[in-house]
């Protein structure tokens, strides 16, 4: 499997801010990527930069084997759809796709129509004139009808109520197994979007935190739990995200335990149970592992 996306020592700062810092990855094609972190982690910069609608301090990008900065070759093999998607003032929801009719050389005419349908989207209403939801629901079909070799989402779905985000997760799965591409999922919503995962970037304060395959990730960490004499002896020299206790009791949650360290844990009798995706990465950004 061959990188679309390969970074080296990639860093964006904006006079003192930094917003992103020294990060390194690959990301293999054909798979959905989740770019995960709070609102302000770096995540909108990272992918503008990975777009080339923005220029990095220093570091290094390719995309498809080159620089994506003022290269149509590789930005036509691009889509990149944002929560705040701007549109001319006069257009209206059927000039955008008729627009991105000549965007995008994979555009799916009949695929875009079905999706209109499904969202009930006003194709006569000025865009201006649209509401949050609709407007979302614009983004996420050109998205999806695009079939950009190479597509970006950055949160423009957040706009969707809970049946709208599911319809667009159920059609972003079923078309990319028919139509397989590389995605990108930028999204906080990570409980939502957990099972399309395929693999994950973790950012936090513009640093990459976690770069590992989805089930990999859950996998590893777990959280013990049982006396807290023995919570304490096993948590020694292990990296601890989290832990609190109540009384003679504790839990701990750790990021990475391999089978000899399961082993460990059940013959100091600790009870171990798994950890989703949304509580791992809740535990890594909000604060250094406990000591």
């Amino acid at each position: 499997m061959s990188a679309v996306i390969e970074v080296a020592g990639l860093s964006k700062h904006y006079g003192s801010m930094n917003a992103v810092t020294d990060v390194g990855f690959a990301l293999d094609e054909n798979r959905i990527h989740g770019l995960l972190g709070r609102n302000g982690a770096g995540k909108t910069t990272l992918m503008s930069l990975l777009t080339g609608q923005e220029f990095a301090s220093s570091g290094e990008i390719r995309v498809f084997g080159a620089s994506p900065v003022e290269n149509a070759a590789v930005l036509s093999r691009t889509c990149f759809i944002k929560e705040s998607q701007k549109y001319p003032d006069d257009f209206r929801v059927k000039h955008v796709l008729k627009s991105a009719r000549w965007f995008f050389e994979g555009w799916d005419e009949e695929f875009a129509q079905q999706l209109v349908e499904e969202f009930r989207l006003p194709l006569d209403r000025k865009v201006k004139k649209v509401s949050r939801g609709q407007l979302s629901a614009i983004g996420v079909i050109v998205g999806l009808a695009s079939r950009a070799p190479l597509t970006f989402f950055d949160e423009p779905y957040l706009g969707l109520d809970a049946v709208a985000r599911q319809l667009f997760y159920d059609r972003l799965l079923a078309d990319f197994a028919e139509h397989p591409r590389t995605v990108i999922l930028s999204t906080h919503l990570i409980d939502e979007v957990s099972n399309l995962l395929e693999h994950v970037l973790v950012i936090d304060d513009g640093r990459l935190l976690i770069d590992s395959d989805t089930e990999e990730l859950r996998g590893s960490a777990a959280t013990v739990a049982g006396p807290r004499t023995a919570v304490d002896s096993f948590t020694t020299g292990r990296e601890v995200l989290s832990r609190s206790g109540v009384g003679g009791l504790a839990t701990a949650t750790l990021s990475r335990l391999d089978a000899t360290d399961r082993a460990e844990a059940r013959r100091l009798g600790l009870e171990l149970e798994p950890v989703s995706l949304q509580q791992l990465v809740v535990q890594l950004t909000t604060g250094k592992a406990a000591s």
